[in-house]
């Protein structure tokens, strides 16, 4: 298997876009709780790359999922988050001082929303779902969720360099690029739902 698949996932996944969504959700963390969260984060982009590579044909074939059902769900999932940060708000801005200290929660926000659907929607899912369907031996196979590795890594390397950005823009700009970011996911979100509404429902396309 050639490099396409890694340019593409690269590409897809773009963890550079996301550094202000890693930004604005560790808003308050300490040093060691950003460090975690850039962990879970990255391990949890090649959990789903792998998986997805390996198991997904077969986990969206037994429970009788549609690839444009994730577009929509995780759709929706982006639509929940660009609205908070429109308001500069964290989108756990509801939870109490104890509950953002808590392990589970700070592994939470690095699960969901940053790596599902931020990191590894359904883009990433979909491509790394079709690069495994034209493999044509477990060879290829493991290439493939080798790819991940270097794409998790990516991943922790952008996340990693965050502060220093954040230093420099200061909080008024870090709450402008929120803005600004979220209105873009806005956007994004209707993007992804449509296009699964329109695969769900092809008359919508008419």
């Amino acid at each position: 298997m050639d490099t396409k698949p890694l340019v593409t996932l690269l590409a897809v996944v773009n963890p550079l876009a996301c550094v202000p969504f890693f930004i604005h959700y560790t808003q308050g963390f300490g040093a060691e709780q950003r460090r975690r969260t850039i962990g879970i984060a990255s391990f949890t982009t090649f959990v789903v790359i792998a998986i997805s590579a390996l198991l997904g044909l077969k986990i969206l074939e037994f429970f009788g999922i549609t690839l444009a059902s994730f577009q929509v769900g995780g759709g929706m999932l982006l639509l929940t988050s660009a609205l908070a940060m429109l308001n500069a708000q964290p989108a756990e801005s509801r939870a109490n001082a104890d509950e953002m200290h808590d392990a589970a929660t700070r592994a939470s926000i690095a699960v969901v929303p940053l790596t599902i659907p931020l990191l590894t929607g359904p883009a990433t899912m979909s491509t790394v779902v079709i690069y495994a369907d034209k493999a044509k031996d477990v060879a290829q196979l493991l290439t493939l969720v080798g790819y991940g590795l270097v794409v998790a890594v990516a991943t922790a390397l952008c996340f990693a360099l965050a502060q220093p950005i954040a230093r420099v823009l200061g909080k008024t700009g870090i709450n402008v690029m929120t803005r600004l970011m979220g209105l873009i996911l806005a956007a994004l979100a209707v993007e992804v739902m449509s296009d699964g509404l329109v695969k769900l429902f092809p008359v919508l396309g008419h």
